[in-house]
């Protein structure tokens, strides 16, 4: 039987950071973030196994307060636009954190968290662009409570603390 909370045509590498959803939760919102590690590097599966708790703390300095740390997204969009899944849909994924935005907390409940391969000094690839475009679409198919209206960046829901995906990010391409 076909899975529709994880997607097609793509890697899924289960992360064990997740757990179920509150009872009855609509999910209705897209959260946007970036991530590279270390920061602007990109040739390397340091993501993955940061989102399978195996990271190796000791292999950038960096990477220290990363000790310990217990998250994961539902997508990482690479730098060629390659989608890699890490938690199905339907899966509460930890990634948005204390969270608030316009009166709603607890993001992690009701979203989708999609990280792009990038810093928030970055300049995202067209392919980028062009697979969270199509990606945002499937989603909005599948949850069709999802609008634009709803899709926002891990800055609007933490801005004390996350800045990202960055000033660089062209929201009008994905709208």
């Amino acid at each position: 039987m076909e899975n529709k909370f994880i997607l097609k045509d793509c890697e899924f590498i289960k992360s064990p950071n997740f757990d179920h959803r509150p009872k009855n939760t609509v999910v209705d919102t897209i959260v946007i973030h970036c991530i590279s590690l270390p920061e602007k590097n990109y040739d390397n599966e340091n993501v993955t196994l940061l989102f399978l708790n195996n990271l190796n703390e000791n292999l950038h300095p960096s990477f220290g307060s990363l000790d310990g740390l217990r998250v994961s997204s539902h997508i990482l969009i690479k730098r060629d636009g390659q989608l890699i899944q890490y938690v199905p849909f339907d899966k509460r994924a930890w990634h948005a954190g204390k969270s608030e935005y316009k009166g709603r907390t607890n993001y992690n409940d009701f979203s989708i968290g999609i990280e792009l391969h990038g810093s928030v000094s970055d300049i995202y690839t067209e392919d980028q662009y062009l697979s969270l475009k199509n990606l945002i679409d499937e989603l909005k198919e599948i949850f069709p409570s999802i609008t634009d209206s709803n899709i926002l960046g891990h800055s609007d829901i933490a801005a004390d603390r996350k800045n990202d995906p960055g000033p660089n990010f062209t929201w009008e391409k994905i709208k």
